[in-house]
């Protein structure tokens, strides 16, 4: 008997059923997270990432080359152009890859041009010598094909490809025109306005103004190096992005004033190719022309005082002075400053230079032989502003200069009074058991005297018994830094604060105590002017604050800059640095009494006015030579200007530096009046008067 049943599916196949179906949901779902993943991806890299992404897509396709801004003016006073720019038209070219197209020498390995880039390079310089010779300046020097070439720096050692190269400076207008004209037969040609720098043919205060130098030359500066750092940030802003051959200010105002003058850099955004050659300029930002500085300096005044020095020192050379000549008079040294505000009216460094010499393709050798000993400000440096004879410095000792301020000291002190009467025997004892002397210039003996005679007669035994010694008797080792304290309240041994760049401080000796041979010898020293030497500016600031009675005020050397439509940006006023208040009245008026020097060159000066000679000595192959200083102030009640003269190996001051003064006082008065009244102005009003007289009342000429 058979039994026929119905078989039953597998378990299996029931089982692969439900996994396939859970796969391919899972297939699905991970499609789905997937496919969400990446819209979320999109969104943030379309929203999100997208700006940023397209910045550095443009970093990556686009350079920014600079464009030079047209570098401010340095004005004098009256507003004449000391240091300026002129605008000129310039042809640059930025090379296509036509130019520059390159391949490997089997021979030697070396990159070279292709023989179709050399051809077209070759016809380029061609045709601009050609054009250049018909249409530029015939009395012009010419450039060749060379010369062309090499400004092209096909091989990019210079510049990047997508530099644009400047071929000629200074076009005509003819060639402008004519370029202008044909741009479309010169791929990548630009006429681009820059500037050329020039300075006054007559040389007004050459080194205080100072020079420029190419940005490629000037990373021995910390401006210029802190600038390189900066310009090496991607985020760099392109307006301050600075040109290799950019000229930037290297020296005095030019340099102290560099980021006003400068004014700020357009630039051009260029897109590049893969190869790093230029493809088209994509904008255009123009550059800001910078801003003027207008100058305290009265261009009338310095030149007197510059014509004063050299006279002077070519006097000095023929005529005989305390018996006889001083050929090694050389050089000369004098700044003029206002006691009411610190304007410095004139700053003068003998012999002087043209400065252009700096603005040159290249400086030849012998012109900077010529320059070397002098291209630096004197007034405040003492090395490389010239030489005497013998050469000394611009820095010496103050000789008898300081005895206004030693008088101010012992009066300070309580050493003495007003009334004190001192006997002047001629020679003053120091040291262990008296065995070091003093004695008095040229041996006088002056007999009794008050501090204002002392002054006058500029007593040495006076401060060395009075002040020196009485210094070291009342603190002993520790009087050097009292008097090191007055020292720099007056501005000797600190700095002036005028900015100017490279400013020396002094040479401090009375610190030198074994040098000395003690510290009471140096105190002793230190009291008639023989144990520091500081520069000539700080020099009138020091003859600034004995007028202004113990108020030490900042030398200003510019009024103001103004922006290229004439609107003042920024302003300087009187900016006082320190005020000495420890002093009485009657000390002030003490020392202004005697204040008296006879001086011959003013015998005939129509104001009274405090004045102090100094001969300061040194020592110049084995014997001792006296240099000229003079100081002194105008009017002596309600001063006006004082002035600092300087005249190395001149001889006494009263002989040398104090005729420079002289002038210098004639000059300012002439321009501004040491009464308020400047005497030009009754020049003109008394030819104003004598053209009326001659006239007649219907204004018909009598006969």
């Amino acid at each position: 008997m058979s039994f026929f049943r119905k078989q039953a599916s597998p378990p299996e196949e029931s089982n692969s059923k439900s996994s396939l179906g859970l796969r391919i949901n899972v297939f699905f779902f991970s499609t789905f997270v997937i496919f969400c993943v990446i819209i979320v991806r999109l969104a943030v890299l379309q929203f999100v990432e997208g700006p940023t992404l397209t910045e550095v897509e443009t970093s990556r396709d686009t350079k920014n080359v600079p464009l030079a801004a047209i570098r401010g003016n340095i004005r004098a006073a009256g507003g004449e152009p000391i240091a300026y720019s002129t605008s000129v038209q310039s042809l640059y070219i930025t090379l296509t890859k036509e130019y520059t197209a390159k391949v490997t020498d089997k021979v030697t390995g070396e990159t070279v041009l292709t023989p179709e880039a050399q051809a077209q390079s070759d016809a380029l310089a061609a045709k601009l010598v050609k054009d250049f010779s018909a249409y530029g300046d015939p009395n012009a020097e010419k450039l060749t094909e060379k010369d062309i070439i090499d400004s092209l720096d096909l091989y990019f050692r210079k510049y990047s490809g997508f530099m644009a190269r400047r071929i000629k400076a200074g076009l005509t207008s003819q060639e402008v025109a004519y370029f202008m004209e044909h741009k479309n037969e010169y791929p990548g040609l630009e006429i681009v306005e820059e500037s050329n720098r020039h300075y006054d043919k007559e040389s007004v205060a050459a080194q205080t103004v100072g020079y420029i130098k190419p940005f490629k030359s000037s990373n021995s500066l910390n401006i210029y190096k802190n600038i390189q750092n900066a310009m090496k940030q991607l985020d760099a802003d392109p307006g301050l992005t600075y040109k290799d051959d950019e000229f930037v200010g290297f020296d005095g105002l030019e340099l102290q004033y560099q980021r006003e003058l400068r004014g700020k850099n357009g630039y051009q955004v260029i897109s590049v190719s893969p190869q790093n050659m230029a493809e088209k300029v994509e904008a255009v930002v123009p550059p800001v022309k910078g801003n003027d500085v207008w100058m305290t300096i009265n261009k009338n005044i310095q030149l007197k005082t510059e014509q004063a020095i050299t006279e002077q020192i070519r006097w000095l050379h023929s005529n005989s002075v305390q018996g006889k000549t001083h050929p090694n008079a050389l050089t000369g040294y004098a700044v003029a400053m206002e006691v009411d505000t610190g304007n410095i009216v004139a700053m003068a460094s003998m012999p002087d230079y043209d400065t252009n010499v700096w603005t040159a393709e290249k400086m030849d050798t012998e012109v900077w032989k010529k320059i070397m000993g002098n291209y630096q400000n004197g007034t405040i440096t003492p090395y490389s502003s010239g030489m005497s004879g013998h050469e000394f410095g611009s820095t010496v000792l103050l000789g008898s200069t300081i005895k206004p301020l030693s008088v101010l000291v012992g009066l300070n002190e309580g050493f003495f009074t007003t009334s004190t009467i001192y006997t002047d025997r001629g020679i003053a004892h120091f040291g262990k058991n008296d065995k070091s002397s003093v004695r008095n210039s040229s041996g006088h003996v002056y007999g009794p005297m008050d501090p204002s005679r002392a002054i006058e007669k500029s007593s040495n035994a006076f401060m060395v018994d009075m002040v020196g010694k009485k210094l070291w008797e009342k603190y002993h080792s520790e009087g050097i830094n009292i008097w090191d304290k007055y020292m720099k309240e007056f501005g000797l041994g600190v700095s002036t604060k005028s900015g100017l760049p490279n400013e020396y401080l002094g040479q401090i000796n009375y610190t030198d105590t074994k040098a000395a041979g003690s510290a009471q010898a140096a105190l002793v020293y230190a009291s008639f002017g023989q144990q520091g030497r500081y520069t000539v500016l700080q020099l009138a600031q020091y003859v600034t604050t004995l007028a202004n009675e113990g108020v030490r005020i900042k030398p200003q050397l510019v009024s103001k800059i103004t922006d290229a439509k004439g609107n003042v940006v920024k302003q300087f006023k009187r900016e006082v640095l320190d005020e000495v208040t420890t002093f009485d009245k009657s000390y002030w008026n003490e020392i202004k009494k005697g204040m008296n020097s006879d001086v011959t060159a003013f015998n005939d000066f129509p104001y009274d006015f405090a004045r102090k000679t100094g001969t300061s000595q040194q020592l110049g192959k084995g014997e001792l030579r006296d240099n000229g200083v003079f100081i002194a102030y105008a009017p002596r009640e309600n001063p006006k200007l004082a002035v600092a003269v300087v005249i190395p190996e001149g001889g006494f001051g009263s002989s040398s530096a104090a005729p420079v003064a002289r002038k210098i006082f004639d000059a300012y008065d002439y321009e501004y009046g040491l009464d308020g009244v400047p005497k030009k102005s009754l020049k003109t009003d008394a030819n104003a008067e004598g053209s009326d007289s001659a006239s007649g009342t219907d204004g018909t000429t009598n006969n």
